[in-house]
């Protein structure tokens, strides 16, 4: 295959000129954002209801709009998704992503305009091409095609006709551009299969014969993916397969618990990990520099941010803070103005501010993915960030994890219980836990200090799941593809206990 990469760099690499627009110029850019997006939505049903047309500044948006969460939002986004127009964004929406943000109650259909997919999901997503070959000017990405592991649409749904729900990478390959749908494989029939069970395989065989350069999706799922691959190959590196294999673009969740499984089935000479914030609601986020795993957020994408203090979270008036008065160090919970409809959204993630100008951000984890059963306030990138050194600390390969809060009875002080499958099982599974507890309280001063001299909580307690678990729980759940991820950390138990009676279901 020609190799395209010298002809097409250019265009990517001008594309980061305005980029540096972020540097000093945060704020006009993100207020840019904000008047684009009013004045579009000037004549929707919302737009008419706050008077967009005078809105002009930050201070008369955060002072017009209320904060909403999803729920507030379902009855107009429910009329889109039947047919409505003008509703929160203008015209009529036909694509909708079915969020995994949940994993229970009613689904979450996040609209996808026309806006969106051009503002935003498909210039996001170039934004990360540009990045990788600014860092990586020897690429050749172009001279072959990307595999992007995708899900699939719902279609089991009554829905009105032109109307498509479903994850959202199946919504980005059904609508992408002819020429951009050369580039990659599989196939779309392959690509949007509904069956897991029997996707897999026919991605496996669409896959062993092309010249794969690039690599994208959730590396929990690749890495099934990939081993399916060396196995049915008889290889031991997927570079054996793909010798011109240079790139993973990741996210969805955590990387680093699945970097050194990774690294084993790769000639690490040859490839590279580039980390995205790209999820249902919108396109964030790039890692933007090999020395820090940190990612620009992305300012001029159709999105405008706003950041309410971890700490206020559960405030009936919490303070919200637009991009230019946020602090370096300090958790948010991020709020979304964009381009699909979601206005002053309450997007349910938390992000740390790593950097400013240029804002860099890590993603600390959801608002309501932590335990605090005891005041310990564990999040997940406490536990990303804790279990991985545990793992490589002791031989350990991890697959998949949970954890939730054993209350305290009967005399007994309480602990966290974790569920976790491994690939390899550590070599000493007390060591092992040992390690986690020990990392754990080396990041979150709130678990050391309830951990201190075993007062108030007990070390945590490993139970080993039973290999293929969580992927027979996301099969129950109607959730098990390409896209789903594993609820990390809850603060009750009900889905360990779940998962616990699939395992045992006598018990």
């Amino acid at each position: 295959m020609i190799n395209f990469t010298p002809f097409v760099r250019s265009r990517f690499i001008d594309r980061l000129q305005q980029h540096a627009r972020y540097i000093d110029h945060a704020d006009a850019v993100q207020q840019g954002e904000l008047v684009r997006l009013v004045e579009k939505a000037a004549l929707t049903r919302i737009g008419r209801k706050y008077d967009f047309s005078t809105i002009r500044t930050y201070k008369q948006f955060a002072s017009t709009l209320p904060l909403y969460s999803y729920e507030d939002l379902r009855p107009q986004i429910m009329r889109m998704v039947n047919g409505s127009k003008d509703e929160l964004w203008p015209g009529r929406c036909y694509n909708f992503a079915q969020s995994s943000g949940t994993t229970g109650g009613r689904s979450k259909y996040i609209p996808i305009t026309r806006e969106s997919f051009q503002w935003n999901h498909y210039l996001g997503a170039s934004d990360v091409v540009s990045h990788y070959l600014n860092l990586n000017p020897s690429s050749r990405i172009f001279a072959g095609k990307a595999f992007i592991l995708g899900g699939s649409f719902a279609n089991n749904l009554q829905l009105k006709p032109g109307v498509r729900v479903g994850d959202l990478s199946a919504n980005l390959i059904e609508n992408m551009n002819p020429l951009a749908n050369l580039m990659r494989i599989p196939g779309k029939q392959v690509a949007l299969m509904e069956d897991w069970s029997e996707k897999l395989p026919r991605l496996v065989e669409a896959s062993i014969g092309a010249n794969v350069t690039n690599l994208s999706g959730v590396p929990s799922w690749f890495l099934t993916v990939l081993r399916q691959v060396l196995e049915r190959t008889g290889k031991s590196s997927i570079h054996e397969v793909w010798p011109n294999l240079e790139v993973f673009f990741h996210g969805g969740i955590a990387f680093g618990p699945y970097r050194q499984q990774y690294e084993e089935i790769c000639d690490m000479d040859k490839m590279h990990f580039l980390d995205t914030y790209n999820a249902s609601e919108g396109f964030f986020a790039v890692q933007s520099d090999w020395s820090t795993e940190a990612m620009l957020l992305l300012l001029d994408v159709g999105v405008f941010y706003e950041f309410l203090p971890i700490e206020d979270i559960d405030s009936e008036t919490p303070e919200v803070y637009p991009i230019w008065e946020i602090e370096q160090g300090k958790t948010y919970e991020l709020i979304i103005t964009a381009a699909n409809g979601l206005w002053r959204y309450r997007l349910g993630d938390t992000v740390t501010i790593e950097q400013l100008n240029p804002v860099k951000i890590k993603i600390a984890g959801r608002t309501h993915s932590f335990i605090n059963a005891f005041g310990e306030e564990l999040m997940v990138h406490n536990a990303d960030h804790a279990i991985t050194l545990a793992a490589q600390q002791t031989g350990a390969e991890v697959l998949n994890y949970t954890a939730a809060p054993v209350y305290a009875q009967g005399g007994k002080r309480g602990y966290h219980q974790w569920l976790i499958e491994f690939a390899h099982e550590p070599q000493d599974i007390d060591r092992f836990m040992q390690l986690l507890d020990q990392h754990l309280r080396e990041v979150n001063s709130d678990y050391d200090a309830k951990r201190t001299g075993d007062i108030f909580l007990d070390g945590p307690e490993l139970v080993i799941a039973s290999p293929g678990l969580f992927d027979r729980w996301l099969a129950s759940t109607g959730k098990l593809g390409g896209q789903r991820k594993i609820p990390r950390l809850n603060n009750n138990r009900t889905i360990i206990e779940q998962m616990l009676t699939m395992m045992h279901p006598s018990s």
